[in-house]
């Protein structure tokens, strides 16, 4: 370390044991430390576990969904948000196991004697409390995200009352806010990354923000990394798996990495805050307008729309052919491969069959053959042959031809991910509720939150 890193080091360890957080440790463990420079400049201490966390038993207590908490906001006027003091380190760690937090530094070990913040179990322990706490006020007037808690209310009188509940909750558990952070009688508040006011939910302006400032992507990890971010806020971009497909196909193992301009088009509301559309736009589109100038068939269709014929053809603001609102292909045949590709057997597909993915096609794409085409890169796919041959005798009822249905996608899974099958689990659960069911005549996300993924 460096002689100001020495210093700091010495002055933050100090601060936490006045604070009884840590305490001199002769434990044969020692994960190593560093420093990680803050945006205002200051130093922050972070301790490796990386070897610590790998043989911890995982504490699978289940985390909130985000959607889930917003849900119970609805006819709420007036909010409280609490931020508690130290966070994690509220939270006390079994005597038997505080050897195991020891951590090294040129001062000697040290052990805490609370919660670090980069175990692998903190959140979920930390969740757990939380619950206890509240159990009692969870979704009536309180909702809580691990350290995060929001208190809502329908009027003032009501949150007089609700206030005094929760902090003499607190107070009873021994649980210290930061009163300098928490924010009172609020009728918008930034919780989760959200702005939530009576009248609607919506992305936190800074977090846009941060999507236009993102630096380029030139490697796979940063593409991942930018979105698993952006994937946070699919819930207000309608069609985020296909817009954001030319990016996911670059993080798919065997995929040559060939960057072309990508970058990203926001299109905010009236009030200059709403995320309306989030756009991943690489130059497939501008091969695609560059084509049709080529396809004898769609220029005839561009020349009848110069002459002022009417036409369910039209051309977009920026130039390219339109039928009925779905981007025109021109007759190309690697152009369409790559299409099809992409929604047969993306990570987000997962080798739907042909009713299943002309649907999934032809909400951006139109030519003239699709359908058969589909047909045809369906009857090529190796992989489907291979789960058609496996099928075992038919089944009758429509709980059989679900359970057929998840079956093949699960064998799909396998084959195509071999040894790591199991963490792509929860895509299959994504595809599925994604895809279109004749049944319901909708997808099951769709007919959930009345829009479509």
């Amino acid at each position: 370390m460096a002689p100001t890193e020495l210093k700091e080091l010495k002055v933050q360890l100090q601060d936490l044991v006045d604070k009884d957080f840590i305490r001199p440790s002769t434990s044969p463990w020692g994960a190593p430390i560093l420093f990680v420079k803050k945006k205002d400049g200051t130093l922050r201490l972070c301790i490796d576990y990386h070897q610590l966390n790998r043989v911890i038993i995982k504490n699978k207590y289940p985390l909130p969904q985000i959607d889930d908490l917003f849900n119970q906001l609805r006819s709420a006027m007036v909010f409280f948000k609490i931020d508690l003091r130290y966070g994690y380190y509220q939270l006390k760690i079994k005597e038997q196991d505080v050897p195991k937090t020891t951590f090294r530094t040129r001062y000697g070990h040290y052990e805490f004697l609370v919660m670090p913040f980069v175990l692998t179990n903190a959140p979920a322990a930390f969740m757990d409390l939380m619950n206890r706490v509240f159990h009692p006020y969870l979704d009536k007037f309180v909702i809580v995200f691990i350290d995060d808690i929001l208190v809502y209310s329908k009027n003032d009188d009501e949150h007089a009352t609700h206030l005094h509940i929760v902090l003499q909750t607190l107070r009873e558990r021994q649980l210290y806010a930061k009163f300098s952070k928490c924010e009172f009688w609020l009728k918008e508040v930034v919780f989760l990354g959200h702005v939530v006011s009576e009248a609607r939910i919506y992305v936190d302006p800074k977090k846009i923000e941060t999507i236009l400032q993102w630096e380029q992507l030139r490697t796979v990890t940063k593409i991942s990394s930018f979105l698993s971010f952006a994937g946070y806020y699919r819930r207000f971009v309608q069609g985020f798996s296909l817009i954001a497909a030319p990016l996911t196909r670059l993080t798919r193992k065997g995929v040559k990495f060939e960057w072309d301009d990508v970058w990203i088009q926001l299109n905010n509301g009236e009030d200059g805050t709403l995320l309306a559309s989030f756009v991943v736009r690489p130059s497939f589109l501008d091969q695609i307008r560059e084509l049709q100038k080529s396809d004898d068939e769609l220029k005839q269709e561009v020349q009848k729309l110069h002459d002022g014929e009417t036409s369910e053809f039209r051309l977009s603001d920026d130039g390219t052919l339109m039928f009925r609102d779905r981007i025109c292909v021109p007759k190309d045949d690697q152009l369409r491969q790559a299409i099809l590709e992409e929604a047969h057997s993306s990570v987000y597909a997962l080798h739907p069959r042909s009713t299943k993915m002309y649907r999934t096609i032809k909400e951006s794409y139109w030519w003239p053959s699709m359908k058969r085409d589909i047909a045809e890169f369906i009857t090529k796919c190796l992989t489907c042959q291979q789960i058609k041959a496996e099928h075992k005798k038919s089944s009758d009822g429509q709980s059989e031809r679900t359970i057929q249905t998840l079956e093949d996608m699960l064998q799909t899974c396998i084959i195509d991910f071999i040894g790591s099958w199991d963490n792509h689990l929860p895509l299959v659960e994504f595809a599925y509720n994604n895809s279109f069911q004749s049944s319901i005549g909708m997808a099951p996300y769709e007919a959930l939150y009345g829009r479509k993924c």
